[in-house]
């Protein structure tokens, strides 16, 4: 799933929730933390392509990892309109998270503002080779607002970016060879 080109594709990282060595460090992210969660997708599309063993195999990446991986491909992709998504990992595929939005120098209702930040709470839902991520509750800063207020977000965002439109709660293929994800407080096991 690419993440790095649409607000909605971006929503994929978190959907993704999955699977990159230097010692740079950045402001955003740690890019050794980054490159572990590339290594760890590259070992899962090859050893799926390899005759399957009779039990899952599992990989853990951390939430520092995670959030390592989702900063380096909005900073490496250029994103111009989601400028940052932070993740916190908890018990039973629960979710916390922020997404921030700039949609300044853009044509967008009057209602928005040009940069936002919505918080979340959600439950990370895996079935049939497929995930979704079902929002509980969201915020526009600190006040609660509707679902659609940030499916509007995502239907401008891919108007924007010349890219199709569609809902954070639809469902997303898992990548190639992934199996099942669960998320603990910190940190997730991925199944492959």
């Amino acid at each position: 799933m690419n993440f790095g080109i649409s607000l909605l594709k971006k929503a994929s990282i978190l959907l993704f929730l999955c699977l990159s060595l230097f010692g740079f460090r950045s402001e955003n992210y740690q890019l050794e933390e980054a490159l572990k969660i590339i290594k760890a997708i590259d070992r899962i599309k090859a050893e799926s392509l390899r005759e399957r063993e009779s039990k899952p195999r599992k990989i853990v990446i951390t939430e520092g990892e995670l959030n390592s991986y989702i900063a380096y491909r909005l900073e490496t992709e250029k994103e111009e309109i989601t400028r940052e998504i932070r993740l916190k990992l908890d018990e039973d595929n629960r979710i916390d998270g922020k997404i921030v939005i700039n949609l300044k120098n853009q044509e967008i209702p009057k209602f928005l503002k040009p940069e936002m930040n919505f918080y979340f709470r959600a439950k990370l839902e895996v079935e049939n080779g497929k995930v979704r991520l079902d929002i509980k509750k969201l915020f526009l800063e600190n006040q609660p607002v509707p679902l659609l207020l940030l499916d509007l977000v995502i239907y401008i965002s891919s108007k924007l970016e010349k890219t199709q439109a569609s809902s954070i709660n639809d469902w997303y293929e898992l990548p190639y060879g992934i199996d099942q994800i669960e998320t603990h407080s910190g940190w997730a096991a991925i199944y492959y």
